[in-house]
């Protein structure tokens, strides 16, 4: 089996667990032992939770680890375009031959016991990056965070809670509360934690932890603060102001996410140097990413293209402020969401910034929620919704009626994957 390729040891692992999405520990806590615990020979561990902006946050803090002359570790999930994207070794893109060594290894050691796809992934990462040299490692929660398959590091030298809201309630809970105490199953004992913008029930049930284990807190609103003046971005702490550009990553939300990156590079003892590279170098795809060359621009070339992989109420308002924000232009949607996801609560904010909504299929995705069923709930919360059956043909029959518009395509990020793919 050592010759057989990552999608190969891939496809394998998908079939030793009959759920997708099994919140435990356990079986995770079994396979790291077979692996000799890779978990505890890790560089220094900086580990994010969050609704939303666990993945922006993560890539401003690479930046300025970079920018600071140092190498980070990185995993993050779910990919877009192919699975190396998940692990980083000391800033590259795991090859394929270290992949398959970690996967071969992981799905060896496991046996035919049975463990999830995230979970033996999650377990493959951690062994490869306890054999490379880092200076950190950031690690992304998958879902929640107590029970996630990342939240095995019994002492990181920081952890981060960026904001919270409604979303995996099947899985997490249905109030905020509920959803919040899961994130907040990072803390640990001791350890300082950066907390983003929450919501006051969320807060409170993040204080209350912190408070429990003595974990001392970094809280957006209480020791640091970030606000955009004048086109410029204004972060402040007990350290002092700093005056620095706004955020590459497009979206007014990019400011707070970048306050909490800023937050932990200050509290790690890194100078201004380093928090101007977090904010001006980081690169996270399918973000508000503006899409500039491929057949999928071809398809609409005199159009604005934007990508965005948000699916949640918290994302429909991100999107529909930065929407806003923007210089006026005819403003379309192409979206494509899973029926998992609160479809009325993702787009409802969006209805007051575009002009119309086109329903597409999310291609090989079995959750893809129906085009007949998006572009339904789209009428009722305000679209001009209409259905096709791809992004191509959306893209086609936007630019017939309306050339010069602004296109997002958006919704989910599998659908985003696809479309990156598609466009080479």
């Amino acid at each position: 089996m050592s010759a057989a390729t990552s999608d190969v040891i891939l496809e394998r692992m998908m079939a030793l667990h009959p759920k997708v999405i099994d919140l435990t520990l356990d079986r995770v806590w079994h396979l790291l032992a077979a692996l000799d615990h890779p978990e505890r020979r890790l560089p220094p561990v900086i580990h994010i939770a969050g609704t939303n902006g666990k993945g922006s946050t993560l890539a401003m803090l690479r930046a300025g680890l970079e920018g600071a002359g140092l190498r980070a570790h990185a995993y993050t999930s779910p990919h877009l375009a192919r699975f190396h994207e998940r692990i980083r070794l000391a800033d590259e893109l795991i090859s394929e031959a270290d992949l398959a060594a970690a996967l071969d290894e992981c799905y060896a050691a496991n046996g035919d016991a049975p463990i999830t796809y995230f979970e033996i992934t999650t377990c493959a990462a951690l062994l490869a990056f306890s054999r490379m040299p880092a200076d950190y490692t950031l690690l992304e929660v998958g879902l929640g965070g107590r029970l996630d398959a990342t939240n095995v590091v019994a002492r990181p030298a920081l952890t981060i809670v960026t904001p919270v809201s409604m979303d995996h309630e099947g899985f997490l809970g249905d109030t905020l509360e509920k959803i919040a105490a899961e994130k907040a199953g990072i803390i640990k004992r001791g350890v300082p934690c950066v907390v983003g913008p929450q919501a006051p029930e969320a807060l409170a049930v993040i204080e209350k932890t912190a408070a429990r284990l003595g974990a001392p807190l970094l809280a957006h609103g209480q020791h640091w603060c970030v606000f955009e003046e004048r086109g410029r971005m204004i972060y402040h702490d007990e350290s002092g102001l700093m005056d620095l550009p706004l955020p590459n990553l497009p979206g007014v939300h990019q400011v707070e996410n970048a306050g909490a990156a800023l937050a932990a590079l200050r509290h790690l003892g890194f100078a201004e140097p380093a928090c101007e590279a977090a904010v001006t170098r980081a690169e996270w795809p399918a973000r508000m990413q503006r899409l500039r060359r491929g057949p999928l621009v071809q398809a609409a070339p005199r159009a604005e293209l934007w990508l965005d992989g948000g699916h949640n109420p918290a994302a429909g308002r991100a999107l529909a402020s930065h929407l806003a924000s923007l210089p006026a232009r005819p403003t379309h949607l192409v979206c494509g969401m899973l029926n998992t996801k609160d479809v009325g609560g993702y787009l409802r904010p969006l209805a007051d910034v575009a002009d119309s909504l086109t329903a597409v299929p999310i291609p090989g995705e079995a959750n893809t929620l129906p085009v007949a069923d998006t572009a339904a709930v789209a009428r009722t919360v305000g679209f001009d919704a209409g259905t096709a059956d791809s992004v191509g043909a959306a893209l086609a029959s936007i630019a017939a009626h309306s050339p010069d518009a602004r296109i997002l395509i958006c919704g989910s990020l599998y659908l985003a994957g696809r479309v990156l793919q598609q466009n080479g």
